[in-house]
C-alpha cells in the first residue's frame, strides 16, 4: 500500500508579511475560517449518509444506497462500488481496508492475490470463504491503492457500521491497522493490537469479539509475519469452538 496526500493546502498562503496587511484590517477580519469548505462538506456528507443508514434494513437496500451517495470524491475515480461479499446472515465477519484494482475491476471484495492468501487461511482452520461476510473500510479503491484520509474513513464509515448492525456476527476478524484503528477507534500500531480480544458494541446494544491480525496483502510483502497471521487464525478458531 502506497502512502500517498490527504490534505492539501489552501488557496492563499498561511503567512503574510506586515506591510501586506492593509492598516485599516482588524485582527479578526484577516483569520482564516476556523472551518474550511472542505470540512464543511465533510460534515455533510457524514451527515448524509448517517440519515441514509437510518432508513434501510437490509444489505440489498444499503448497497443500492450506497452506489448512489455521492458525498464521497474516491467515487469518481473508482470503476465499482464494492460492498461486502459472502453471507449476510454468517456469524463471521471480516473487514479490511479499501477495495484494490482488481477488487474495484471485479466489484467484489477480497478477490486478487490477497484474498486468496485469505481464502486458504479460512480454509486452513476449516472456515469457506462462502460462509463469511466480507468487506472493507472503503467502498472504493483510492487512487494508486494510497491510504485513505481521515475525512474518507469518516464519510464511509457509517456504511460498515450499518452493514455490521445488519449482519450482526458474533465474531469480527479485522484485517490490518486502518481498518482496526477506524472501527476501534484507536491510534495503536497493528503489532500491538493483533492477536488480542476486544469487543465492539453496535448501536442496536449487540455486542461482537474483536480480533486483529495482519492484513493478506502485507504479507504477500513480509512472509515473515505470516507465522503470527496463522496464530490468530487459530486464535479465531479456538474461540469459536
Amino acid at each position: 500500500m502506497m502512502a500517498g496526500v490527504d490534505e492539501t493546502c489552501g488557496d492563499a498562503p498561511m503567512s503574510i508579511r506586515p506591510k501586506d496587511v492593509p492598516q485599516n484590517k482588524t485582527e479578526n477580519s484577516s483569520r482564516r475560517p476556523a472551518i474550511s469548505n472542505l470540512a464543511l462538506s465533510s460534515v455533510e456528507a457524514i451527515k448524509n449518509a448517517d440519515e441514509i443508514c437510518q432508513q434501510v434494513t437490509s444489505i440489498e437496500e444499503l448497497r443500492k444506497a450506497v452506489e448512489n451517495f455521492d458525498g464521497c470524491s474516491l467515487k469518481y475515480n473508482a470503476k465499482h462500488t464494492v460492498m461486502g461479499d459472502g453471507n449476510p446472515e454468517s456469524k463471521i465477519m471480516l473487514i479490511g481496508e479499501a477495495p484494490g484494482a482488481e477488487e474495484d475491476l471485479a466489484g467484489k471484495a477480497f478477490v486478487g492475490r490477497s484474498g486468496q492468501l485469505l481464502n486458504k487461511m479460512l480454509a486452513a482452520i476449516g472456515i469457506d470463504r462462502t460462509r463469511c461476510y466480507i468487506c472493507n473500510i472503503l467502498p472504493w479503491r483510492p487512487p494508486g491503492n494510497r491510504s485513505p484520509s481521515d475525512a474518507e474513513i469518516a464519510v464511509c464509515l457509517p456504511f460498515l457500521k450499518k452493514q455490521i448492525e445488519i449482519v450482526a456476527p458474533d465474531y469480527i476478524f479485522m484485517l490490518g491497522a486502518v481498518a482496526v484503528n477506524s472501527l476501534m477507534e484507536n491510534a495503536e500500531g497493528i503489532s500491538k493490537l493483533r492477536g488480542k480480544w476486544m469487543e465492539y458494541q453496535m448501536q442496536n446494544g449487540k455486542k461482537a469479539k474483536v480480533l486483529a491480525s495482519y492484513h493478506p496483502a502485507y504479507l504477500l510483502r513480509t512472509p515473515a509475519q505470516k507465522a503470527k497471521a496463522w496464530a490468530d487464525f487459530l486464535r479465531l478458531k479456538k474461540e469459536m469452538e
